[in-house]
């Protein structure tokens, strides 16, 4: 049986009050908070086997290198990943696509060349991709959705052609909470020999990924969007695209021979990891897997749909409210707009009751365009949320309804 007040109780933060009310955290998707376990993982790490990874032959760098590399074979675990090779350790998602946006398109984008990216985005995914294509004269090109936020599947099959070279694609969005059909989108592109990486930053932490089942070729996430530190992340390649693709960075690590004459780089993952490494997060990233893990995906998943289907149910009673999305499959993420009030006022008021919800456009302006809107309220769920807080949520955003 699924005990949410057992798990709250694995997080210290959702005890404490803001402006003498009782926290009400609805801001998941920007990032989550943490566990006793996590916090637990690294302190002990610090203060007992804390030493620079890989290039120590004494006992606390030895002790600190087994424990970072359990931590990429934990993850490879995680995504079913074929190889630790293909785990590459970042500071986020954002890190990752721009090594992939960076070092792709040194090697495969040239002047004119196509690259497809989804018009409900993260601006990660797409500034990342128009820094690039700038330097090398490459088009991003937008993939349509229709009126229900969803991915025109249609428009995206017409879209491509001999100068198509990558398509950039989120597994769910940020704002809408939209489920991506990617096992077709990923098949419609390997039709084309296009490769294709998916942002995971909204998936990894809701339901199981697996990169066998998937076949995608890069795949992207970060650890705070799923009860692991900030600064760590991962991006997953398939080996023949790593070792195709140019270093990111250069420094210590990295190196196989350095000279005045040339330099040879290692082999993977470490080719792409330059410089020492955040490896006591690395060990947190591992043990939020562990967390995760032991409670189950499947709970976890069941849970956190009825926190959505109950918050976008009683939205809907509120007759000036527009929620956005959720006409298909969709993930815990509900944004939505008050006819006549700014989405900054709603929030600003909700904050003074206790409630942590974010607002803006969610660093997804096209989509915002698309929607014709500003910006909107967001509320994001996790595990360890319950429907007294959805009430509380609700019944405090009629109050401020009512201030107006």
């Amino acid at each position: 049986m699924y005990d949410v007040n057992n798990i709250r109780k694995d997080f210290p933060i959702l005890n404490r009050t803001v402006y003498n009310r009782p926290l009400v955290y609805l801001d998941n998707a920007a990032t989550t908070q943490k566990p006793n376990a996590v916090l637990d993982a690294m302190h002990e790490a610090y203060v007992t086997i804390n030493a620079n990874v890989h290039r120590g032959v004494h006992y606390l760098s030895q002790k600190a290198t087994d424990k970072h590399e359990e931590a990429r074979q934990r993850v490879k675990q995680f995504i079913n990943a074929r190889k630790t090779e293909e785990i590459i350790f970042t500071r986020g998602t954002t890190e990752a696509i721009n090594l992939v946006a960076t070092t792709f398109c040194q090697n495969f984008v040239g002047k004119n060349d196509e690259i497809l990216v989804s018009q409900l985005e993260h601006h990660s995914n797409i500034v990342s991709w128009q820094l690039q294509a700038a330097r090398v004269g490459a088009v991003v090109k937008p993939i349509p959705i229709n009126d229900n936020g969803e991915i025109d599947i249609d428009a995206y099959k017409k879209l491509f052609n001999e100068q198509t070279r990558i398509v950039s694609i989120a597994h769910v969005s940020n704002v809408l909470g939209t489920i991506n059909p990617i096992d077709k989108l990923i098949a419609i592109a390997h039709e084309h020999n296009v490769p294709i990486m998916i942002d995971g930053a909204q998936s990894a932490p809701h339901f199981t990924v697996n990169m066998q089942k998937l076949d995608c070729d890069f795949f992207a996430f970060s650890g705070h969007k799923m009860y692991a530190p900030t600064g760590i992340g991962v991006l997953y390649g398939k080996e023949e695209w790593l070792d195709k693709l140019p270093p990111y960075q250069g420094g210590g690590e990295m190196i196989d021979h350095v000279s005045f004459k040339g330099t040879t780089f290692q082999s993977l993952p470490f080719k792409f990891e330059a410089g020492t490494p955040d490896y006591i997060a690395t060990h947190g990233l591992a043990t939020a897997i562990d967390y995760i893990e032991k409670i189950g995906f499947e709970n976890i998943k069941k849970h956190e749909q009825e926190l959505t289907t109950h918050c976008v149910e009683q939205l809907k009673q509120i007759e000036q409210v527009n929620i956005y999305g959720h006409k298909g499959p969709a993930e815990a993420v509900v944004s939505f707009n008050v006819e006549g009030i700014h989405h900054l006022d709603i929030g600003t008021l909700l904050d003074h009751l206790g409630i942590a919800v974010r607002t803006g456009h969610h660093c997804a302006e096209p989509l915002m365009n698309s929607l014709k809107i500003e910006g909107a309220v967001r509320a994001s769920f996790a595990l360890y949320n319950t429907i007294d807080e959805i009430d509380t949520f609700i019944n405090a955003l009629k109050k401020v309804i009512k201030m107006f």
